[in-house]
C-alpha cells in the first residue's frame, strides 16, 4: 500500500518540477529588449562612403551625449541607447555639416541614417527597417508595462488639454523682440584709420526672435549725412541660427550717398550728372569648436561699390583661439580686405543692436587717383596672447599688415590737385588722398590692472608702423611728388586708458589719451588690428548716461557723446610754393552726441 502512495508522490514532484520549467524556457526564447540604436553611414553627393567624419549624439537637452568616429566603411554606431529623442550631427572638412534632429529611440530598434554631405546642401534620411521575425516585443513585454505600479500612472490619458495661452508649449513665431532708435547730431567727422564712419542722423534696429533658436535683425537709416543736407540712406538685414551652440550668420546691407555739392566743387561739371556713392555688402559669419580647447571663426565679406567706377572685392577672415586655461590665451587672426573692429566687440548690454547701427553707417575708405577712384584695402597677420592673473591681465601683441591705397585725411585749400587725385571727403570738410601702397610690422604689451568691479585702467606700449614725410615743402602741385614723400616709418607710443562705471547713476566712462615721443608723423600703424583695445591717437572720451526711465514710457533712454582727438594733435603742416598751406590729418577732431531709446 506504501508503494503506491511513493510512486504518486514521486511522479507528482516530477509532473511540477515540468511545470515550472516550461515557462522559463519559453522566456529565454523570446527576450524582453529594453535598449534601442542608432547606427548609420555616411557618403558624399556621389555616392562615395566618407571614412573620419565625426558623428555627434546630443540628447533631449542638446547636450553632447556621444561622439564617434565613421569607419572605413563610412560606418557610425550607437548601441545600447535608452528609448528617448536624440538629435544627430554630422561633420566633415570642406562638407557642410548635416544635422537631424527629433529621432525616436525604440525598445529593440535601430534607426538607421544615411548621410549624405555635400558643399552646398548637406541632408540625413531616417528610416526604421521592420525586424525579419515579426514584431519587436512580445506580449511579455506588454504585460509587464500595464501591469507594472511604477508604470502604471504613465499608461493614463490627461485629464484636460489647458486652454489658456499661458499653458500651451506651442512657441510663437516671434519672441523676444528687441529694438533700438537712435538720433545723433555733431561736428567733423567720425573717419576711422580704416573706414568713413558717417553720421547719418537717425536710425534704427530691431531684432526679434524665430521659433526661439532663429534670429533676425533688421536696422536702416534715412536721414541727412552732413551740414549740407545731403540725403543718405543704409538698410542692413541679418539672420542667424542656433545649431547646437554655434550661431552662423548671414547679413545684407546697402548703402547710399550723393553729396552734389561738394563733389560738384571739386570734380566740376554738370552737378545732375554726378554719380552717387552706393555698396552692397553680403557676408557671412560663423564659430565651431575643432577641440576641447581649441575655437575657429571665420567668415568673409563680398562689397560692390559704385561710385565713377564699379568695384567688386572679397574680404575673408579667419582666427583660432587656443584656451589654455590658467595658463592664458593665444589668438592667431588673419584679415584681408575690409577691417575686423568687431571681432572683439564689447558683449555688453544690446552690443549686437549697437553693433549693427554702427556698421549701417561704415563706408569704404575711397580716394581719387588719375581721375579712378581706388578702395583701400589691407591685409594683415597677427598674433595675440593674454593672461590673467588676479586682478591683472597681461598681454603681448605683434602684426604684419600691407595696405594699398592707402587714404590720407588732408585738409588742401581748394583746387590744389584738380579733380583727379584729390577726392572731398563725403562727410567732414576735409579730403582725401591716396598715399600708395605700404607695409608695416609691429608689437606691443599692454597691462590692465582692475580696481573693483567698476574701474580698470590699461598701459599700452609698443612700436607701430606710421606714414612719415621726407620734408615739409613742396615744390610742384603734383600728386606724385607728394606721394613720393610719403613714406612707411616705425614710432614708438604709449597709450593710457581708463574705463569707469558707476554703480549709482550708471554712467560709463572710457577716456584713453596716446603719447609718442616722435614728431612729424601722419598716420598710425596697425590700422586693421582685431584687438578689443585699440589704441586711438590723441585725447579720446566717450560717455554713456542712462537717463532715469519715466513709468509711462514702454522705453529706456540713453544718452552718448563721442569726443575724438580733443587737441588736435597728429595734423602735419606741408608748405607749398606758392605759399598756400596744406595739412595731412592723422585723426580729424570730431564732436558728436547722440539719443537712444531702447525698448
Amino acid at each position: 500500500m506504501s508503494m503506491p502512495k511513493t510512486h504518486n508522490a514521486i511522479a507528482s514532484l516530477v509532473l511540477g518540477v515540468a511545470c515550472l520549467a516550461a515557462p522559463q524556457t519559453t522566456r529565454a526564447a523570446s527576450p524582453v529588449q529594453l535598449l534601442g540604436a542608432i547606427v548609420g553611414i555616411v557618403s558624399d553627393a556621389s555616392g562615395v562612403p566618407q571614412m573620419g567624419a565625426t558623428v555627434t549624439l546630443l540628447n533631449r537637452q542638446e547636450h553632447i551625449f556621444k561622439k564617434v568616429v565613421t569607419d572605413e566603411h563610412g560606418e557610425f554606431r550607437f548601441p545600447a541607447l535608452f528609448p528617448d529623442i536624440y538629435s544627430v550631427r554630422v561633420s566633415l572638412t570642406t562638407f557642410v555639416p548635416a544635422i537631424k534632429k527629433d529621432i525616436l529611440v525604440h525598445p529593440g530598434m535601430r534607426s538607421v541614417l544615411n548621410v549624405n554631405l555635400s558643399a552646398l546642401f548637406s541632408s540625413i534620411q531616417l528610416t526604421y527597417p521592420p525586424m525579419q521575425n515579426g514584431n519587436l516585443m512580445s506580449d511579455d513585454w506588454k504585460w509587464v508595462l500595464r501591469s507594472a505600479s511604477s508604470t502604471r500612472p504613465v499608461l493614463r490619458f490627461a485629464d484636460a488639454i489647458p486652454t489658456d495661452a499661458s499653458a500651451r508649449t506651442d512657441r510663437p513665431a516671434f519672441s523676444q523682440t528687441r529694438g533700438m532708435l537712435k538720433v545723433s547730431a555733431g561736428d567733423g567727422s567720425l573717419a576711422s584709420s580704416v573706414g568713413n564712419e558717417a553720421d547719418l542722423g537717425t536710425a534704427f534696429a530691431l531684432a526679434t526672435s524665430l521659433y526661439g533658436s532663429n534670429m533676425l535683425q533688421v536696422s536702416g537709416n534715412v536721414g541727412y549725412g552732413s551740414a549740407t543736407g545731403a540725403p543718405a540712406a543704409a538698410f542692413r538685414t541679418s539672420y542667424s541660427r542656433n545649431v547646437m551652440g554655434e550661431s552662423p550668420e548671414v547679413s545684407l546691407t546697402m548703402r547710399q550717398l550723393y553729396l552734389p555739392g561738394r563733389l560738384g566743387a571739386a570734380i566740376g561739371g554738370n552737378e545732375t550728372a554726378l554719380p552717387m556713392l552706393r555698396s552692397m555688402s553680403a557676408s557671412f559669419d560663423d564659430r565651431t569648436r575643432i577641440g576641447d580647447n581649441v575655437s575657429f571663426q571665420y567668415g568673409f565679406t563680398m562689397d560692390s561699390v559704385t561710385f565713377l567706377d564699379h568695384l567688386n572685392y572679397f574680404s575673408p577672415y579667419a582666427r583660432l583661439t587656443y584656451d589654455m586655461g590658467k595658463n592664458g590665451e593665444l589668438m592667431m587672426t588673419y584679415t584681408s580686405g575690409n577691417a575686423r573692429p568687431d571681432l572683439d566687440a564689447d558683449e555688453g548690454q544690446d552690443s549686437d543692436l549697437q553693433r549693427d547701427l554702427n556698421t549701417l553707417g561704415l563706408f569704404p575708405r575711397m580716394s581719387l587717383r588719375d581721375g579712378h577712384a581706388k578702395i583701400q584695402r589691407g591685409e594683415e597677420y597677427e598674433i595675440a596672447y593674454s593672461r590673467r592673473v588676479g586682478s591683472r591681465t597681461y598681454g603681448v601683441s605683434a602684426y604684419h599688415e600691407a595696405v594699398s591705397n592707402a587714404a590720407l585725411s588732408m585738409v588742401a585749400p581748394a583746387g590744389m590737385f584738380g579733380g583727379g587725385d584729390l577726392l572731398p571727403d563725403l562727410y567732414s570738410g576735409s579730403s582725401t588722398f591716396d598715399a600708395g601702397n605700404y607695409q608695416s610690422t609691429g608689437y606691443s604689451a599692454a597691462l590692465t590692472q582692475d580696481l573693483g568691479d567698476h574701474f580698470s585702467a590699461t598701459l599700452n606700449v609698443g612700436s607701430m608702423g606710421a606714414l612719415t614725410v621726407d620734408q615739409r615743402e613742396l615744390v610742384s602741385n603734383s600728386p606724385d611728388e607728394l606721394r613720393s614723400m610719403i613714406r612707411a616709418g616705425r614710432k614708438y607710443a604709449a597709450t593710457m586708458r581708463v574705463s569707469a562705471t558707476s554703480p549709482w547713476s550708471g554712467t560709463r566712462l572710457i577716456a584713453s589719451y596716446q603719447f609718442t615721443p616722435e614728431r612729424g608723423w601722419a598716420m598710425p600703424g596697425n590700422m586693421y588690428s582685431t584687438q578689443g583695445i585699440r589704441p586711438i591717437p590723441g585725447l579720446n572720451i566717450y560717455l554713456r548716461q542712462p537717463i532715469p526711465r519715466i513709468p509711462m514710457l514702454p522705453w529706456r533712454m540713453e544718452a552718448t557723446a563721442d569726443l575724438r582727438n580733443l587737441l588736435a594733435q597728429g595734423y602735419l603742416p606741408l608748405l607749398m610754393g606758392n605759399g598756400q598751406q596744406a595739412m595731412l590729418v592723422q585723426s580729424p577732431r570730431s564732436f558728436r552726441g547722440g539719443l537712444s531709446f531702447i525698448f
